[in-house]
């Protein structure tokens, strides 16, 4: 079974629904954010949508208020540099929700993975 990456959020959310990892998902989230110091803690009964915000809320403040922690966290999650940089920053709104994506597309890569082999 090969690896698609999906195209948004909202798929990348359905798809780990569908195929019974969104739990996985929180708790990877939950994990990565507390190794980068950067406390934040999904209750495992958050929905999509719900986390979807939250998360794009989350890096905005930090791209904001703690700059150098932000880094740290995309080190942490092992998030590829290169697509970082391809991101437009002249408006932090959206390239706060495009991080969080970039956060979350990394972090369902290794539990998919880590599920299925």
């Amino acid at each position: 079974m090969n690896f698609i990456a999906p195209e948004s959020t909202d798929v990348l959310l359905s798809q780990a629904e569908t195929e019974n990892l969104y739990l996985k998902l929180i708790e990877q989230l939950n994990k990565d954010f507390n190794l980068a110091n950067e406390g934040i803690d999904f209750p495992l009964s958050t929905k999509p949508e719900e986390l979807k915000v939250q998360l794009h809320e989350k890096i905005y403040r930090m791209i904001n208020y703690k700059f150098a922690e932000y880094l740290n966290l995309l080190y942490i999650i092992d998030v590829p540099e290169d697509q970082v940089k391809k991101l437009d920053g002249t408006d932090l709104v959206a390239l706060s929700e495009q991080v969080a994506f970039l956060i979350l597309k990394r972090e369902w890569i290794k539990v998919w993975f880590r599920n299925k082999f």
